[in-house]
């Protein structure tokens, strides 16, 4: 067989997200699964907040986690909003610093993050992020960065949607007060509607660079990628493209590396339903709904978030599940333009479950961001009915000792493997009739055959993996 067309996954771990290792589903099938609520993780409760708020990133550092939304209100003309950062020990309850780096009319202690000169940092299209490449120097770990015209620094510059664009960026070491990097990026983008929102950056230890995903105007909004070694020095852009399923509007990507599995992008996107009305102007005003502008209602429009995935160094987005993967949920408040949208991140929350965060109630007073929970590599499965079924893998190539499989069966179901060769024929010792039963819930299970869970004879060359399945989900497995 051609080792073209063998798929080496050494021992990497492999989430069913999509159909990368999948040959054959036999009354099967490829299921997305929904965060449940965490509850509340921040609300409106500072002057200088209101209704525009906005979640924007959230990450892990120096022991603590960090999350960045922009505080913007609609009456004092600080419609660029300002960025605000709140603390967390556990991710579960947070707290608003009293920072005093930036004043507002109301209060000197606020949570308004700094330039080094003590200017507010304006959110607009982009957010903090952790850097993680090696021998970062530690002032810059935690970057920032500013869009701004390359005519000048004008608002409505920035908002023009067809005007080019640059990337200016910023570095700190507390992820509260940021100076301006010398030298800065080559990045600047012509691309219709370039950086308008929903910007994201990280280091990839898969393709050793750096990668950054952004908004763009291509039927509607999209998202298009370039690439840096350095973050000086940057490839021309590249439009992303989606695969054989209808365009949609993406609003804010949130791309970033699963933290389990570095070599799969996991973008819980902002899906943007344009000019799809799901409440009338009297619900918008039961909810105090506002109003920037009197020509711009906002509710007009509704939205939710999906699950987009792309393997580093692709350039589409892999579209296995056209369902929502977070719902707007109950009350006309849900139903709005430009809320449900996620924060970039997505962290651990002990060994069996992952947190993201989700803005709801965009323009109203009852704004806040909602901690949702999802089983560990709990995306998506591979999932059999009551009745059974079975999935074959195409040759595959692994290094390692042992299978581990994340999965969860019922009470009467199972799951059962079997190791094959490239040509379908079972390995003696691996065949199905040597799998006990397997039943649990976990997330690292060892396959054990009747010999034993030893596998390394068999790495290196191409097998299949057949698993037969009852009342079960797989989410991931990995050789170790």
């Amino acid at each position: 067989m051609n080792a073209m067309t063998m798929i080496n996954i050494g021992s990497r771990r492999e989430l069913f997200v999509d159909h990368f290792l999948i040959d054959r589903l036999d009354q099967t099938s490829l299921r997305l699964h929904e965060p449940v609520s965490g509850g509340v993780a921040i609300k409106l409760d500072r002057p200088w907040e209101g209704p525009a708020n906005f979640g924007v990133s959230v990450f892990a550092h120096r022991g603590r986690y960090l999350l960045y939304y922009r505080a913007m209100t609609v009456n004092r003309g600080d419609d660029r909003g300002v960025l605000c950062v709140a603390v967390s020990d556990d991710g579960i309850t947070w707290t608003k610093p009293a920072l005093g780096l930036v004043a507002s009319a109301d209060c000197r202690e606020t949570n308004i993050i700094a330039t080094d000169d003590g200017k507010a940092v304006f959110q607009y299209n982009g957010g903090p992020w952790l850097d993680t490449r090696p021998g970062v120097p530690e002032d810059e770990r935690i970057k920032a960065q500013v869009i701004q015209p390359v005519s000048g620094e004008e608002q409505t510059a920035i908002n023009d949607p067809v005007g080019p664009k640059r990337v200016v960026f910023y570095g700190s070491a507390d992820g509260f007060t940021f100076h301006k990097l010398v030298p800065q990026p080559d990045l600047v983008s012509h691309l219709h509607g370039c950086f308008d929102g929903g910007n994201t950056m990280f280091w990839s230890a898969t393709e050793q660079q750096y990668v950054f995903y952004y908004r763009i105007f291509d039927q509607g909004r999209s998202i298009a990628r370039t690439t840096s070694p350095d973050l000086r020095h940057w490839t021309e852009s590249v439009p992303m493209t989606y695969g054989d399923t209808p365009r949609e509007q993406f609003y804010i990507n949130n791309t970033q590396p699963y933290f389990r599995a570095p070599h799969l992008y996991v973008a819980p996107a902002a899906r943007f339903m344009e000019g799809r009305r799901a409440i009338t102007a009297e619900q918008a005003a039961a909810i105090g709904l506002a109003t920037i502008e009197p020509q711009h209602h906002y509710f007009n429009d509704c939205s939710d978030a999906v699950l987009l995935t792309s393997r580093a160094g692709s350039t589409w987005f892999d579209r296995t599940f056209m369902e929502t993967f977070i719902r707007p949920g109950l009350g006309a408040s849900n139903w709005v333009s430009r809320t449900n949208y996620p924060a970039t991140g997505i962290l651990p929350c002990g060994v069996d479950r992952m947190m993201l965060f989700v803005s709801r109630h965009y323009m109203q007073n009852s704004w806040h961001i909602e901690r949702l929970l999802l089983r560990t590599d709990g995306f998506a499965s591979v999932t059999a009915p009551w009745r059974g079924g079975e999935m074959l893998t195409k040759p595959l190539i692994f290094s390692g000792k042992e299978l581990a499989i994340n999965y969860r069966t019922s009470a009467p179901g199972f799951v059962r493997v079997e190791i094959q060769d490239a040509g379908g024929q079972p390995i003696p010792g691996y065949t199905l009739d040597d799998c006990p039963e397997i039943i649990g819930d976990e997330i690292a299970r060892r396959v054990a055959w009747k010999q034993g869970p030893d596998v390394s004879r068999l790495g290196g060359q191409p097998v299949r993996l057949r698993f037969v399945m009852k009342d079960a989900d797989l989410f991931a497995l990995q050789f170790q």
